[in-house]
């Protein structure tokens, strides 16, 4: 490929610059995922998109090239849909609160795959949470199916399922940006399709970007604003919640727009301890479960099949997630 070139198209600004189509697109990142492209080269290529901005036809392309390179894993025999959770983020501000919505799942014997880094770059990950509850990250892509048919539920590493996205991301410490992988990342099924995606995003063009992009691939997801970028319901305040399957979309929930009359109670430190210490009371029913979360795991039971229809999936969560009601 010349890289000149297509660095020369892209770099040209955010209004001279020429798209790529999906072809094209897909071609570049499996060259780039392959460790094909020099790092001068990469680098600008990463910027340039950074600045010029992908298109859904990009993506798509950046998608499909990372699915051809990706580590899949075997569906649990069954019905339900295993649940995948990207979690990139981790919390700086709040509580993270992406181990609690996978732990809640397993409790009601749905399959889990939590995929995401383990530095948290002084965030508070899912990875250092779960480290609490004795649930280590696993170290091989066999590791992983074995933990997830045995348990329910494995924490899998970026570096474990896709090596070359995991050195994409890399990139920011050089750069001082984020790049395509950063988006790629969380629409990443390890299923290739036959799991439900909870997918997030903080800015409502990217939202709009992944909707396209995975209603394109005929994904089955959750689509969400995240909280500081997890996949899980802001605990304060509730936002719309999507889901996207078989070409459709249908709204399950709509956005809160004022918090909460009643706060719910919170961790008081965002640290992994505490937070895990809280989550613990929160399973054993001594803690309440925020309804926002409630709200977004009666989604997650309904779209991977563990009810039959959306009121049943609300009606499970009111009887048996705390007593409370998600209408």
């Amino acid at each position: 490929m010349n890289y000149a070139h297509i660095i020369r198209e892209l770099g040209r600004g955010s209004e001279g610059a020429r798209d790529m189509m999906l072809e094209e697109a897909q071609q570049l990142y499996a060259a780039m995922l392959d460790g094909g492209v020099p790092e001068l080269e990469l680098g600008a290529i990463a910027v340039a998109l950074r600045v010029k901005g992908e298109t859904v036809g990009e993506m798509i392309g950046f998608l499909a090239a990372s699915y051809e390179r990706l580590y899949t894993l075997r569906r649990p025999s069954g019905r339900i849909r295993p649940v995948v959770i990207p979690t990139y983020n981790g919390a700086r501000k709040g509580v993270n609160l992406t181990p609690l919505l996978a732990l809640l799942l397993r409790r009601f014997g749905v399959p889990v795959v939590v995929h995401g880094l383990i530095e948290g770059f002084g965030r508070v990950t899912t990875a250092q949470i779960f480290r609490e509850f004795g649930l280590l990250p696993s170290s091989s892509h066999l590791q992983a199916q074995q933990m997830l048919d045995d348990s329910g539920l494995v924490y899998v590493p970026l570096s474990v399922l896709s090596p070359g996205l995991s050195v994409q991301l890399a990139l920011r410490s050089r750069l001082g940006l984020r790049n395509s992988a950063h988006s790629l990342v969380k629409m990443l099924d390890p299923f290739k399709g036959e799991g439900l995606l909870l997918a997030a995003a903080t800015h409502p063009e990217y939202l709009d970007t992944m909707r396209e992009v995975l209603s394109a691939q005929g994904a089955h997801s959750l689509l969400l604003r995240g909280t500081e970028g997890e996949p899980f319901a802001n605990p304060k305040r509730r936002p719309r919640i999507e889901h996207l399957h078989d070409g459709d979309c249908d709204i399950l929930f709509e956005a809160e727009h004022d918090s909460l009359k009643r706060l719910p109670t919170l961790p008081e430190s965002g640290d992994a301890k505490t937070t895990a210490d809280w989550m613990r009371r929160v399973l054993s029913g001594e803690s309440a479960l925020p309804p926002p979360i409630a709200n977004q795991l009666a989604c997650c039971l309904y779209a991977s099949g563990y009810a039959d229809d959306f009121n049943q999936a609300k009606a499970i969560i009111a009887v048996e997630g705390n007593g409370l009601s998600v209408t």
